[in-house]
């Protein structure tokens, strides 16, 4: 729709009206002779509301809970829990700019938003930093799976070491799952579809927290146990004598230590999604930006309590000798414990579940790029989806400092996609006859933009920091 229609309407008629308007001319069926935006996809939604919350919840739950409660160690209860309601509060703000931008234009396509704003430059650039994210996150994800699941199918052995044999070499089960699960699921035509997969990819993690909160009235501290006695504790805790000092038992309000300044970057990360929103708005039924927004709301709603959940109960157990990752801290209680053994299997699903919705808006991105005008072919669907997990895969099994890459890119993608560019198309895209530029909500978008930037600037110094310093720091990533 051409904005000059758009700025017929009055001021009092308000966005909602504006955007309704967009969406209604722009997604009716074409008329001939007008010329029309190009759209990847241009079809009436037919995914339901709770499916459409199933993929966005299951885009937002990241990899980075299992190290919520080593955040909380490193915060303290009050801090973090102020942390994780200012974020979830900025993520749905976000969200809020992100959808505004594109009911105004009548565009549901994260790339076509930047081609709006900025010409190809920043069509472009919108598409290539959901491509780097999303890579590193699915990376993240089959990390776990490589790490994980040798130790799963060691423990149904009932075998207390790898002894080599190629089922417990975690190259050959990434591949294998990328082929026989991941592969077939990212093949499928809409994100809709995979409403039922997120559905049961929540569920475990559902499991997940009930393990977590039930483990906490089973589990002594300190751990009296002769595991505990030979693993190391995180590097920043005391060990004396073979136990945990008494301190370490006690929960913390407030609390600041060198891996404080970490927490905010990890707790931003956790909430990333903003690739999918678009995607999954194209695809839920009977759309508009208020009901998506009401599924986003609830989404970011459920992981809140989650992490929060999960957070408070890990530290509640293990207090100060929480590991960075939640699943090593249970396996120094009982390697072979069956409860514990079942969690790993639900988090390897839950993740394994999730690169297929990840892989969605990539795949999107690289057909914005590459065949923008181009309509719904099944053999260019299949090869994205093809070379995509082949370039993963490629990445878990041969790069070995992979996390700090996937720390680099994360620090500079993760607030673009958050903070920065949601901001910016917001003051690019609603026409000044709308929203004036020195407008309160032009202001507060510039100002989450540069917040953006802040983020950027503070990620990069911690890790260039750990780079020159050569420590080892631990992080939760999406």
């Amino acid at each position: 729709m051409e904005l000059q229609k758009m700025n017929g309407h009055s001021r009092d008629d308000g966005f909602d009206g504006l955007e309704a308007l967009a969406e209604h001319e722009e997604f009716l069926p074409h008329k001939p002779g007008v010329k029309k935006e190009n759209h990847f996809t241009d079809f009436e939604g037919k995914t339901s509301f709770g499916m459409s919350i199933f993929n966005l919840s299951n885009a937002i739950m990241g990899s980075g809970i299992l190290g919520l409660a080593y955040a909380m160690s490193n915060t303290g209860i009050i801090l973090f829990l102020i942390l994780l309601v200012s974020i979830a509060i900025l993520s749905a703000y976000s969200i809020h700019l992100l959808l505004r931008s594109a009911g105004v234009v009548g565009i549901r396509a994260y790339e076509q938003l930047g081609n709006r704003a900025f010409g190809p430059p920043g069509k472009i650039l919108a598409a290539c930093i959901i491509t780097i994210h999303n890579i590193g996150a699915m990376s993240s994800y089959l990390f776990i799976v490589k790490s994980e699941l040798p130790l799963v199918i060691q423990a149904f052995l009932s075998k207390h070491e790898n002894t080599g044999e190629w089922f417990l070499n975690g190259n050959y089960l990434i591949i294998i799952v990328s082929a026989v699960i991941i592969l077939p699921l990212a093949l499928m035509k809409q994100l809709g579809y995979l409403g039922y997969t997120s559905g049961f990819s929540l569920s475990c993690m559902v499991f997940f927290l009930i393990s977590v909160i039930y483990k906490k009235f089973n589990i002594p501290c300190p751990l009296g146990d002769e595991h505990h006695n030979v693993t190391p504790i995180a590097d920043h805790h005391t060990v004396i004598n073979g136990t945990i000092n008494d301190d370490f038992c006690k929960a913390k309000l407030f609390t600041t230590n060198s891996q404080t300044a970490y927490t905010i970057p990890i707790l931003a990360f956790a909430f990333v999604c903003h690739p999918e929103v678009l995607p999954i708005y194209t695809e839920l039924r009977d759309a508009t930006k208020k009901r998506m927004q009401t599924v986003a709301n609830i989404s970011i709603m459920a992981m809140f309590v989650m992490y929060l959940l999960t957070a408070l109960f890990g530290y509640l157990t293990f207090f100060g000798a929480v590991e960075s990752e939640l699943l090593h801290t249970y396996s120094r209680v009982d390697p072979l414990d069956v409860l514990v053994l079942c969690v790993r299997l639900a988090v390897l699903v839950a993740v394994t579940l999730t690169v297929p919705v990840v892989l969605f808006p990539i795949r999107r991105a690289l057909l914005q790029i590459l065949f923008p005008d181009k309509p719904f072919r099944w053999s260019v669907h299949i090869t994205i989806a093809f070379c995509l997990l082949f370039l993963v895969n490629l990445l878990v099994i041969f790069v070995p400092s992979i996390r700090d890459i996937f720390g680099l890119i994360g620090a500079t993608s993760a607030p673009s996609l958050i903070f920065i560019l949601p901001g910016i198309f917001y003051v690019r895209i609603v026409p000044e006859e709308q929203e004036p530029f020195l407008s309160r909500p032009k202001i507060q978008a510039a100002c989450f933009a540069a917040l953006g930037f802040i983020f950027m600037i503070m990620s990069l110094s911690f890790i260039i920091i750990d780079w020159v310093t050569g420590e080892s720091r631990s992080g939760g990533g999406h």
